[in-house]
C-alpha cells in the first residue's frame, strides 16, 4: 500500500470517528432535553392535563404524563420504570412504594376522590345517591352488564366493589360485571351504550367528554371509605419535577382539581392556606432516564 493511500484511509477513519462522536453527542443532548416522566392515576387525567398546561405556560417547563392504574404504575416503578413522580388514586400504593424503599417519603395528599353512578344515554337505569334504582333494576333483571374498574389494582374499582357489597348488590351483579383496566377505561365502557351503567370517578363522569355520553349522580362519600389521593417523588426526581410537585399544592392547581369534582383534606380546605410556590425559569436538564 502506498504512502498516499495510507494517508487517505487514515483521514477517512478520523472523519468516520468524528461523525460517530457527533451522532452520539446529539443523541445524548436529545435525551437530556427529554421532559421528565410522571405517572398519574387515570381518574385525574382531565384535571391534570389542564394543570400541566398551566404549569408549562407559567414556567416553560415540559412534562411527560402517563395515565393508568395506580397498582400497575407501582409495579413498574418497583421494577425500575423511570418515573420521577407518582400521582396515585389513593394512599395505599404510595405507602407501599415508601415501605419498599422506592421513595424517600410517603408524599402528600393532593386531592380526595369521589364516586359517581353513571348510565349511558340509552339506559333506563334510574340514578339516585343511595343506589335504590340500581337495586330495583338488579332485582327486576334489567342489568345485563355493569362496569367498574378492576379492584385488583384500581382504587376506584376497589371502592366500587366495597360499596356494592355494602348494598348487598355484589353477589347478584358479579356475573354481570365488566372490569376496565383503569377507571378511565371503565368510564368509557360504562357510557359506551353496551352496559346499563357503572360506578366510576366523579372527576371523569362530570367531564364534558363523558357527560355527552350519558348521565351521572354523585354517590355520598359517607357510603365508602375515603379516597385520599396521594402523590410522591421518586429518587429520580429532578428540578422540573420538584417544581411541579410544589405547583400541585398551589391555589391554582387546587382550583382546577376542585372544578373537576375533587375534594381536599380539612387542613387545606381554606384556600388561603395553600402553598403558593415561587416558580423558577427553565434550566437545561443534565440527565433524564429513557422511558
Amino acid at each position: 500500500m502506498t504512502f498516499s493511500r495510507r494517508v487517505v484511509l487514515k483521514v477517512q477513519s478520523l472523519l468516520l470517528a468524528s461523525l460517530l462522536g457527533l451522532s452520539s453527542l446529539f443523541s445524548l443532548s436529545a435525551l437530556a432535553a427529554k421532559p421528565p416522566a410522571i405517572a398519574a392515576a387515570a381518574n385525574v387525567k382531565f384535571a391534570l392535563d389542564e394543570i400541566v398546561a398551566n404549569f408549562t405556560a407559567e414556567t416553560g417547563l415540559a412534562l411527560r404524563v402517563s395515565y393508568g392504574s395506580s397498582g400497575n404504575f407501582v409495579a413498574q416503578i418497583q421494577h425500575g420504570a423511570p418515573f420521577e413522580m407518582l400521582l396515585s388514586a389513593d394512599e395505599f400504593y404510595v405507602q407501599q412504594l415508601h415501605k419498599a424503599g422506592k421513595t424517600d417519603s410517603d408524599g402528600d395528599i393532593y386531592a380526595i376522590g369521589k364516586l359517581a353512578l353513571v348510565a349511558p344515554n340509552n339506559s333506563k337505569l334510574a340514578l339516585d345517591p343511595q343506589l335504590t334504582g340500581l337495586s330495583q333494576a338488579v332485582s327486576q333483571g334489567e342489568i345485563k352488564r355493569f362496569v367498574i374498574a378492576n379492584p385488583a389494582h384500581a382504587p376506584y374499582g376497589e371502592r366500587a366493589q366495597a360499596l356494592l357489597e355494602s348494598k348487598d348488590l355484589w353477589s347478584a351483579l358479579q356475573p354481570k360485571i365488566i372490569m376496565g383496566e383503569n377507571v378511565s377505561q371503565a368510564a368509557q365502557f360504562a357510557l359506551s351504550g353496551s352496559a346499563q351503567g357503572g360506578i366510576v370517578a366523579l372527576s371523569l363522569a362530570s367531564a364534558p367528554q363523558f357527560t355527552k355520553m350519558g348521565r351521572y349522580i354523585e354517590i355520598p362519600q359517607s357510603l365508602y371509605q375515603p379516597i385520599n389521593q396521594r402523590m410522591v417523588l421518586t429518587p429520580r426526581a429532578g428540578d422540573t419535577t420538584k417544581q411541579f410537585y410544589q405547583y400541585m399544592q398551589s391555589t391554582a392547581a387546587q382550583q382546577v382539581l376542585e372544578n373537576y369534582g375533587f375534594g381536599f383534606p380539612a387542613n387545606v380546605s381554606d384556600k388561603h392556606h395553600l402553598h403558593q410556590p415561587k416558580l423558577r425559569a427553565p434550566r437545561p436538564r443534565q440527565q433524564v432516564a429513557e422511558q
